[in-house]
């Protein structure tokens, strides 16, 4: 049976997107203040206005930021990587591979290239009927997912696709052995630099840093923080670990769930911690928030307080972690009945 007969399927793995240059950090920052799901500035009309002030008054520093992790956003490579993986995966796979399936994986960002307004006539144009789209955060927010989805959605219906949309996975088994195995590997690498053979003899604190939102999104319901916990007591279900949960990447004058990560790494201080290892919780992939606010920012404010301070690789194309999403999409096929 050739492709041309067999029922193609799309995935669209949904991200944030990032800047492919220093040129396109301000009309990236410029899109991303002008979504009033993340957050209003002022009335509706002068969301975009603000918007786009608010982006000249950033842009510099945070081109100077791009320019110390390689000039641009590596999250566009990395979800070109994590879809090549997962479409090999559901294609190739003896346990998966359908005869009548065939999968094509696209990429769609909510901020920059490839934009999902740019992605869907392609798939339709590749005779794309049925079109799962697949959230690459794991945790839903109104602000990440809860954004991408309606984006998508008002994209979509304009072309004749069949879709189904997975929101959330933050307890799924091989998501969690995919956490469990970078954070052992972390841990290890302590002990590998350490003059310590007995593992018990060394403290190691695991900080679970997540990317922080308006406190407010949580008290209207937002389902983040109980996913993000649920996330780690499924992990310390699997692993003795004596952990911390705090939050990044905040900005703006309005109330940020606390405690941020800056301030617990002040507390380890306090407390004599010397050794901690960052999983930043919220993120599948590298970007600015790990490049640049662990690797950089944070890794020196612990040097400074006499702190090692480690993170664990991100999941980028980990095996289970790409296992985990060809589960998500079968789980899908099989809810929808599409094969």
């Amino acid at each position: 049976m050739g492709e041309t007969e067999k029922n193609n399927i799309g995935v669209l793995l949904l991200n944030l997107g990032g800047p492919d240059s220093l040129q396109a950090v301000r009309p990236f920052l410029y899109n991303l203040f002008s979504d009033r799901s993340i957050i209003k500035l002022g009335p509706s009309f002068l969301q975009k206005p603000i918007a786009w002030l608010i982006s000249g008054l950033r842009s510099q520093n945070t081109k100077k930021i791009y320019s110390l992790i390689g000039g641009k956003s590596p999250i566009l490579d990395i979800t070109t990587a994590q879809a090549k993986a997962l479409e090999e995966a559901l294609n190739l796979s003896p346990i998966t591979h359908h005869p009548s399936l065939f999968f094509k994986v696209y990429v769609g960002m909510r901020y920059w290239h490839p934009f999902v307004e740019e992605v869907i006539p392609e798939i339709c144009n590749n005779g794309v009927k049925k079109l799962i789209a697949l959230s690459l955060y794991p945790h839903y927010s109104r602000a990440t997912t809860g954004s991408a989805l309606s984006n998508f959605k008002e994209v979509v219906s304009r072309y004749p696709l069949e879709i189904f949309c997975i929101s959330s996975w933050f307890d799924h088994p091989l998501y969690i052995d995919a956490l469990i195995d970078v954070i052992k590997r972390g841990l290890e690498s302590f002990y590998h630099s350490s003059l310590i053979t007995h593992h018990s003899s060394l403290d190691i604190r695991v900080l679970f840093s997540a990317h922080s939102l308006p406190e407010s999104f949580i008290a209207e319901g937002d389902p983040y923080v109980h996913q993000i916990q649920e996330t780690i007591k499924e992990i310390i279900k699997k692993i003795n670990i004596q952990w911390h949960l705090s939050y990044q990447s905040k900005s703006g004058p309005v109330k940020w769930l606390e405690p941020s990560t800056e301030e617990m790494l002040e507390k380890f201080a306090e407390k004599g911690y010397r050794n901690i290892l960052i999983v930043p919780i919220s993120f599948v992939s590298d970007h600015i928030e790990t490049l640049y606010e662990i690797d950089i920012l944070y890794k020196n404010m612990a040097q400074k307080k006499g702190m090692t301070l480690k993170r664990v690789e991100s999941l980028n194309i980990h095996p289970r972690f790409i296992l985990a999403l060809k589960d998500i999409v079968m789980n899908a096929i099989k809810e929808t009945k599409w094969a």
